[in-house]
């Protein structure tokens, strides 16, 4: 651990050290994220911003459908 690291560091660094005391862990649930990736991934690849623009999408798709399909 360094004096200088910064909060995404520390969070995968504490990721990955949980991974290594819990390898099996939740076996499907460890089997689908290596598949489709995980949220928290997704997340901390686009930023905050992009988590916004994500949301901000999501909804809107949902209000589309809620008008178009009633």
């Amino acid at each position: 651990m360094t004096d200088k690291e910064n909060p995404e560091e520390r969070r995968e660094r504490m990721r990955q050290e949980e991974l290594k005391k819990n390898p099996t862990g939740n076996v499907k649930d460890a089997f689908h994220r290596t598949n489709n990736g995980s949220l928290v991934d997704l997340v901390n690849g686009l930023g905050w911003k992009g988590a916004r623009i994500l949301v901000l999408i999501l909804l809107l798709i949902v209000i589309i459908c809620l008008v178009f399909f009633r």
